[in-house]
């Protein structure tokens, strides 16, 4: 009786850790731009606003979720397909958000919200048009990130500019990915801090 007892013990103990290791799955691993670089923002220049409404960034529906996606431009680049296991913390429009208002604050620019900023000071809004990791080869990719950036002035255009930035994926994965999409979305702020640097001054 007692070898019995001990036969069916086992059996259900092993059951029971099959079933554990069946359920748990790899773990999902979750990235976000990283810590802002100490030195990569450019200080403001004399031209520079010195206070700027940032709307918080708009795109696609696709950049509405914190799934992390990637392109084979090799096989089809129409198709975006999902990482299984790896997500952003946030949104990708969230991200940028996030990270534009960070790097103009940097340069020395008061950054301030769509409700607690009169009228006239700038107003700054930013479509995004293209955020993906592409893969040229199956052991090569770079990040991508195109934004379309609008400044108004007292409810009127001032001017417009479309801006892309790539940078090279240390690793062909979704850690290399989110480490170039952080690089090239930091080197669109250098861009869009310079040319709001470049604008008219404000007349009032």
């Amino acid at each position: 009786m007692i070898p019995a007892i001990r036969t069916r013990i086992a059996a259900i103990s092993i059951a029971v850790l099959l079933g554990a290791c069946a359920s748990k799955g790899p773990s999902t691993a979750q990235y976000d731009f990283g810590p802002l670089p100490a030195t990569a923002a450019a200080p403001a220049t004399p031209a520079s606003p010195t206070a700027i409404i940032i709307a918080d960034i708009g795109g696609p529906a696709s950049l509405d979720s914190e799934r992390m996606h990637y392109r084979l431009l090799y096989a089809d680049a129409r198709q975006s397909r999902p990482y299984a296991y790896n997500q952003w913390t946030s949104t990708p429009l969230q991200l940028l958000t996030q990270r534009m208002k960070a790097r103009i604050a940097q340069a020395g620019v008061k950054v301030l919200s769509t409700t607690d900023a009169a009228a006239s000071t700038n107003l700054l809004r930013m479509e995004v048009e293209d955020f993906a990791q592409n893969f040229d080869t199956a052991t090569s990719s770079s990040g991508v990130v195109r934004l379309r950036a609008s400044v108004f002035r007292s409810h009127k255009l001032v001017d417009q500019k479309t801006f892309s930035r790539s940078a090279p994926a240390p690793s062909a994965d979704a850690a290399g990915g989110a480490r170039a999409l952080a690089d090239a979305s930091d080197a669109v702020a250098a861009d869009v801090l310079a040319w709001l640097a470049a604008l008219p001054p404000s007349k009032e």
